[in-house]
């Protein structure tokens, strides 16, 4: 069997910021109402988005109304409640990225174990990457901005998480090819 990811480090607990969880109640509906691992890790991101948006003080990017959700999304996504914009101190936030993060590689790992030839996992795996390294160059600026030992800690934190993401990647399966038989030439 082969494990996607192994997580060799311990991170500090979440206690820093209390009983604080990642997701807000509407957000958890959505990841457990989403099935397909491809689609979870999705909504993975874009979670992950919110909180680098509210960091950034830029607008949410499934906020109705949204350029970015009207130009990129299908119209059954545009109708998800996404709930509020997602609130909190920086170092909560960043936090919460790095759950949302842990998330994602448990949620790819549990379907690793259980179907290790299951071709939703190179596809998720590849969506997960590439989000990552967009979060790491925010993780770099941001760096550069820490107010506060808990800050760091979270920072440090979501980058290892963003590595062994990128790491995983490059060992992820190959994404199944088109059946040679199914490519027939024109006469």
């Amino acid at each position: 069997m082969v494990t996607v990811f192994v997580v060799t480090a311990t991170f500090p607990t979440r206690a820093q910021n209390g009983n604080r969880d990642h997701l807000s109640p509407q957000e958890s509906d959505i990841v457990r109402d989403t099935r397909e691992l491809d689609n979870r890790i999705d909504v993975l991101i874009k979670m992950a988005e919110r909180r680098f948006a509210v960091i950034n003080g830029t607008p949410d990017p499934v906020a109705k109304g949204s350029t970015a959700t009207k130009s990129k999304k299908k119209k059954a996504e545009d109708e998800i409640d996404w709930g509020d914009p997602p609130k909190g101190t920086r170092a909560e936030l960043l936090d919460d990225v790095a759950g949302i993060l842990d998330e994602a590689i448990t949620n790819i790992d549990d379907v690793s174990r259980r179907d290790e030839k299951n071709p939703l996992i190179g596809k998720a795996l590849r969506k997960l990457a590439g989000a990552t390294k967009g979060f790491a160059g925010q993780m770099v600026k941001l760096r550069d901005q820490v107010k506060n030992e808990d800050e760091l800690a979270a920072i440090e934190r979501t980058a290892d998480l963003v590595q062994q993401i990128i790491d995983a990647s490059a060992k992820a399966p190959a994404l199944p090819s088109e059946d040679s038989s199914q490519k027939k030439k024109k006469p």
